[in-house]
């Protein structure tokens, strides 16, 4: 287990309490202006980070990288550098939804391919950060891209 790796076990029993998520923050950089990727859930399409669960094997920005790729064709640089939390509720087929915290990384795209694992069941945006935090519904992630600043980066290797 590499030292950014988090030991992760949940029950079946506890699967119904609060569950966890890794969020990618997918950013570029366009004239000295921060633009965000957003994408569309699938059910609901609101306007959403890439995001899923908790991985064996990978560290929490390697698994939002990954979803990333998987559900808005972005490829680039993850960092190790959690931006904040926060929650919402995950609406699930069973009788209730499921209450998560996600858990958000930077993610420098390097490359945003047109054909991706999802493609045909998301749509995806690039947008200043100011609009994405008014695009997006949970108030929580509104405030982590309100205040999102690439400078924090900065000498943080990927």
């Amino acid at each position: 287990m590499s030292a950014h790796q988090l030991p992760l076990s949940i029950v079946a029993a506890e699967k119904r309490e609060t569950r966890t998520q890794f969020a990618a923050l997918p950013f570029r950089l366009v004239d000295g202006s921060v633009q965000v990727l957003l994408i569309t859930s699938r059910r609901s399409k609101r306007w959403i980070l890439p995001k899923g669960w908790p991985e064996a094997g990978l560290t929490p920005a390697e698994c939002a990288a990954k979803e990333a790729w998987e559900e808005a064709g972005a490829l680039g640089a993850a960092y190790e550098l959690c931006l904040g939390v926060y929650a919402f509720e995950k609406e699930r087929d069973e009788a209730r939804d499921v209450p998560v915290l996600a858990l958000v990384y930077p993610l420098k795209v390097q490359q945003l391919k047109r054909s991706y694992p999802e493609v045909a069941s998301r749509r995806r945006k690039w947008v200043p950060l100011k609009k994405a935090a008014k695009m997006v519904e949970a108030q929580g992630l509104g405030r982590i891209l309100k205040t999102f600043d690439p400078r924090v980066l900065k000498g943080r290797t990927a």
